[in-house]
């Protein structure tokens, strides 16, 4: 999934927010279902705490562009992430 950062289409996005998207693929690789709702609120500190934040056109565009690029399981998986993320809110 390294090409994503590359891809034409989140080239206006800071590299600063891509490179903390990168971190979070790394450190959620392999959660449980129930691992993953604690590590996206400790997500959503850092980012809190970083002062990153993202619009809802730059994570829209970033979720178009990381589905290219990934495999049907991760696909899966980044679906049940952000649908969980979304029903916190």
């Amino acid at each position: 999934m390294a090409n994503w950062l590359d891809d034409p289409a989140v080239a206006h996005i800071d590299k600063t927010k891509l490179d903390f998207l990168q971190m979070l693929v790394f450190e959620s690789n392999g959660l449980s279902k129930e691992q993953m709702l604690p590590f996206l609120m400790a997500v959503a500190k850092r980012s809190k705490e970083s002062n990153i934040s993202f619009t809802e056109e730059e994570m829209n565009t970033i979720i178009d562009t990381l589905r290219k690029y990934s495999s049907p399981e991760e696909i899966d998986k980044m679906n049940k992430m952000i649908n969980i993320f979304r029903n916190r809110r």
